[in-house]
């Protein structure tokens, strides 16, 4: 479960973001709408713990029965998706996906083994020694997911992840998703300006910012 509680968040300009209150359950998917400049990516960056210095912030973020916003970026166990894959040039596809499994797994053939399952359960099979130079954007957008999930976190932030592609590839990619969060059985948070990367039943909240 995933809970925020009051959170304001404000600049030397303005506020952004007014005592806002939600709760989403585990394979839920609770969407925030809002004009280009409202606060939905600010308020990504506070719930993953990387929000600027400029902005002033207040609230609580809770995952799980715990309050995460007063933890550091690496314990919030938190995954977080962009408009771009954001894949390391330097590394093959199986390395990219090896990077996120927690470090608790040491053994190599079992990291080795996650990778592949999850290449294939994403129809990927054999796709661990690509160049990520040599793929499409539907299969980079595909395996930025993988690398999402394979850190195991308990809830999952999307920050425009389909805008990016075409009308085509952003149904499959969105159905893709959909699937994994059913698996995962975790909560999620998108952010989109699309009406149609909504899933059916999900929640919405649409954020306006006002001057301070």
């Amino acid at each position: 479960m995933l809970n925020v509680q009051n959170c304001s968040i404000s600049n030397a300009s303005r506020s952004l973001i007014n005592e806002l209150n939600f709760t989403v359950s585990p394979g839920e998917v609770l969407t925030l709408m809002g004009p280009s400049g409202a606060g939905k990516s600010t308020f990504l960056s506070w719930m993953i713990g990387a929000l600027s210095a400029e902005f002033r912030v207040s609230g609580e973020l809770w995952l799980n029965q715990k309050r995460r916003d007063t933890l550091p970026t690496e314990r919030r166990n938190m995954g977080i998706l962009f408009q771009d894959a954001l894949l390391f040039a330097h590394l093959n596809v199986g390395q990219n996906l090896a990077m996120a499994i927690p470090e608790a797994i040491k053994d190599r053939k079992l990291r080795q083994h996650c990778v592949e399952e999850a290449l294939a359960n994403a129809q990927l099979a054999n796709f661990a020694r690509r160049d990520p130079a040599t793929l499409s954007g539907g299969e980079r957008a595909r395996i930025s997911v993988l690398r999402a999930l394979l850190a195991k976190p308990e809830a999952l932030l999307l920050d425009e992840p389909f805008s990016r592609l075409d009308q085509t590839l952003r149904e499959q990619f969105r159905q893709f998703v959909w699937q994994q969060v059913e698996q995962m059985d975790i909560p999620v948070v998108l952010v989109t300006h699309d009406p149609q990367d909504i899933p059916v039943g999900g929640k919405i909240i649409t954020i306006n910012s006002s001057p301070s």
